[in-house]
């Protein structure tokens, strides 16, 4: 009974479903690797089997990847690592090999929890319109009942997807994009910054730099990794929620680009418009070391001290601002860590239903509609980034 109901929660019937995962596990994209299929095949069967609750990245660490039962999800990335590989190679086979399929299993970013669905209409038309005809399918009467049928088919279909697509349940990760989404019809805009790199302008053979003469400053060539891994992360999600964005890189945005579009600044407290975030609660300074979390320009306990010279560390915090701006009139998300692991992490939470919830759960009445600050703690595990935490809050 319990998997009926799940089942159909989804709106594809369990065999479906069942088929779909055999062929998806039997494709190119995933026999090649043991533990994306081991992952896939256990949250699809536990969903169908009415335990999606159970999904949480401890179980799954445990069931899944032998993991003992002591062990702290926060210290070991392995599972957030293998889930985002999972959504990697399945929208390979669905841009390729299953392109075709009338039901897809994705993995929402930043859940457990897969999501069953039938293909869009449009899918279906390619295959009725170009379906062959037999003999008796060329005689006028038959033609003509032939096509009324498929105008209905259309009809049903084009009901069915945009009846699912209302039927959505409402989500914290909707709440807190919806406002974004309402400010313009324009595609969202991604923009990481660029990080100033030097190198050496020597020729082959003349030794090791050895002044800062021997060294020229790159500024509008290189992005930092964590930053393009949040734009990854973002984009992910935006095409979750069919929502169109465009990707820019640092001084491709401008001021009148933050007045027409909504826009997300990946990494830009140490850029250009590090003017807009000193105006806020939170802000992170690059000029005070250590280097930490402000508070209405006070220090905090918000700080890492020990980073390394070259910018190891072992927990970074980052700060997640959604401010309406009067100058621009529209609401601006910045997303910046103090290196770029809280970036990574930062990026993780906005696009996390599970995380928000939690994150957002105690938020009081209304914070939808208004502006928001949250300051993310996360731990680095072997150079990635661990679990986010949200330590900090402020909605005005």
């Amino acid at each position: 009974m319990a998997e009926a109901r799940q089942a159909a929660s989804h709106g594809v019937p369990r065999p479906a479903v069942d088929d779909e995962l055999a062929r998806v596990l039997s494709s190119h994209e995933f026999r090649t690797s043991k533990r994306c299929q081991d992952f896939l095949r256990y949250v699809v069967e536990t969903t169908l089997d009415g335990r999606s609750d159970q999904l949480k990245e401890r179980t799954i660490g445990i069931d899944v990847f032998g993991r003992p039962a002591a062990y702290e999800p926060s210290d070991d990335a392995t599972v957030r690592v293998k889930a985002s590989e999972v959504r990697k190679r399945l929208g390979l086979y669905y841009a390729g090999e299953g392109k075709n399929n009338s039901v897809r299993i994705d993995l929402p970013p930043g859940a457990y929890v897969p999501d069953f669905h039938f293909a869009k209409p449009e899918s279906l038309v390619t295959e009725i319109v170009t379906a062959p005809q037999s003999p008796e399918m060329r005689r006028p009467g038959s033609r003509i009942l032939y096509f009324a049928g498929a105008v209905v088919l259309i009809a049903a279909a084009a009901f069915f997807y945009l009846w699912r697509q209302e039927a959505q349940p409402h989500t914290v990760l909707d709440e807190l994009w919806e406002p974004v989404f309402q400010q313009a019809e324009t595609p969202v805009v991604l923009s990481a910054a660029y990080v100033p790199v030097y190198t050496p302008n020597r020729a082959p053979g003349d030794g090791p730099p050895k002044t800062a003469a021997d060294f020229t400053l790159l500024t509008d060539q290189f992005v930092g990794g964590g930053d393009m891994l949040a734009i990854e992360s973002l984009a992910s999600m935006l095409n979750q929620m069919h929502r169109q964005y465009q990707v820019r890189i640092g001084t491709e945005v401008s001021f009148s680009d933050l007045r027409s579009s909504p826009t997300v600044l990946v990494g830009y407290s140490y850029t250009r418009w590090r003017d807009l975030s000193k105006e806020m609660r939170y802000f992170i300074d690059a000029d005070r070391r250590p280097l930490m979390v402000l508070d209405n320009g006070k220090p905090t306990s918000w700080a890492i001290p020990n980073l390394t010279a070259d910018k190891h560390t072992n927990e970074d915090y980052a700060i997640i601002s959604r401010v309406f701006q009067p100058d621009t009139r529209t609401l601006l998300v910045e997303i910046a860590g103090i290196t770029q692991y809280g970036t990574t992490a930062a990026a993780e939470l906005v696009t996390s239903r599970d995380l928000l919830r939690e994150a957002l759960g105690s938020a009081s009445s209304g914070w939808q509609k208004k502006n928001l600050q949250l300051v993310v703690h996360t731990k680095v595990i072997a150079g990635v980034a661990g679990s986010p935490s949200v330590v900090g809050t402020y909605f005005w």
